[in-house]
């Protein structure tokens, strides 16, 4: 008697062990849900920036914000080790902009690609000052494509106001310092380049 009463009260600590084992669990996966809804919350402006940022399509832009959190959820397991899940978030974020922009081959950015200076000329009425502000802005836009990866990415990162230096310079794996000489070179090269155009133009 003694001995089966031994082995009911093992069955039942077992049992209450397997119960409490499965109420943490689901306690886990209850924090870890709501933990990424504030992550929805909080940056889901921030991740569509970066995008857009990225991939100047409206579009491009929300299906690459899906994407990203699609991967937050297919590593929420790392979520509790991350320290600062803003920039961790803006990491993923623009890796999956990047090579989204790699499989469309990088169309035009800012306006359609069907789009030109001359389509635009051609659109009537168009205020000569607004025709001339397009005309600059695809130019400047093709200038940007053009710049060396290493100075062409910090600059689309700057554009992205809910970022710091610090965090933008996180998210391209360098420091802030480099980040900002970067940016710095960047605009050097841009001026120079719309300057040569604006001026070949008159």
């Amino acid at each position: 008697m003694v001995a089966g009463e031994a082995i009911l009260s093992d069955a039942s600590a077992i049992s209450r062990g397997k119960d409490e084992a499965r109420d943490a669990e689901r306690t886990q996966a209850e924090a870890t849900h709501e933990a990424i809804a504030a992550l929805v919350q909080e940056h889901s402006r921030l991740v569509y920036r970066i995008a857009y940022a990225a991939l100047r399509q409206h579009q491009d832009a929300e299906d690459a914000t899906q994407e990203t959190f699609l991967r937050v959820l297919r590593y929420r397991s790392t979520l509790a080790g991350v320290e600062d899940l803003k920039t961790w978030l803006a990491r993923i974020a623009w890796r999956v902009a990047v090579e989204r922009s790699k499989r469309r081959k990088v169309r035009e950015s800012s306006i359609d690609d069907e789009t030109s200076p001359l389509d635009l000329a051609s659109e009537a009425p168009i205020a000569d000052a607004q025709l001339e502000q397009s005309q600059t802005t695809a130019i400047l836009e093709k200038l940007v494509q053009a710049l060396p990866k290493k100075l062409r990415q910090p600059l689309i990162l700057s554009t992205v106001e809910q970022m710091s230096p610090r965090q933008a310079a996180a998210v391209l794996g360098i420091n802030e310092s480099a980040f900002r000489s970067r940016i710095f070179r960047a605009r050097q090269i841009l001026k120079e380049k719309l300057m040569e155009r604006i001026g070949g133009r008159g």
